[in-house]
């Protein structure tokens, strides 16, 4: 089983070890996340569960429920508050991973739950980039039509537009160049 963070607020090593017994429940909270055992979930966190738990790899429970496609376990970490800008260790947030799968449900349940359409990362890409580097033609153009803007830049500098032509995406990066010349209304 892989290893849990042990860090006390403010991040310093908490120095004791956690209860075997707890991070059998904590392990388990985590592999109901990423198979969308939202049942579970559910009694976790009526429990006390946080639900902006996070595991060795940054991933919180809403970023693995969310990436895997398990929207009634989304659903459930959104109803007890699961923060959905927290971005993972590779710098990808819950909406960035369900833009990079191509789940347009959980896009759309993400950004009702609060997720931000213009959310950055801390490299500063958005879920538009994402789905334009990967192609994802029809979350390119929902995020378009909730507000995202194809003029952002990441912290290289490059736009969705440009992430789409680098990664070999011509579907999305003439749908990005198209929407960015077309003329104010």
């Amino acid at each position: 089983m892989s290893e849990m963070r042990t860090t006390a607020p403010g991040g310093a090593s908490a120095g004791n070890a956690i209860d075997p017994e707890v991070l059998e429940i904590l392990q388990s909270a985590f592999a109901a996340a990423r198979s969308g055992d939202a049942a579970y979930l559910g009694q976790l966190l009526d429990r006390g569960l946080p639900a902006n738990l996070r595991n060795e790899k940054g991933d919180s429970l809403i970023m693995l429920a969310s990436y895997h496609g398990h929207h009634d376990a989304a659903r459930r970490l959104l109803q007890a508050g699961a923060d959905t800008e927290v971005a993972n260790d590779q710098l990808q947030t819950p909406l960035q991973g369900a833009a990079f799968k191509g789940d347009l449900e959980m896009v759309e349940l993400l950004v009702a739950g609060g997720a931000s359409v213009e959310g950055r990362s801390p490299n500063g890409r958005t879920a538009l980039m994402l789905a334009a580097m990967f192609n994802r033609t029809e979350i390119v153009q929902w995020l378009l039509d909730h507000g995202a803007d194809p003029t952002l830049r990441d912290a290289s500098g490059a736009t969705a537009a440009d992430a789409a032509r680098v990664m070999g995406a011509p579907d999305t990066a003439r749908q990005l160049e198209s929407f960015v010349s077309l003329p104010p209304e």
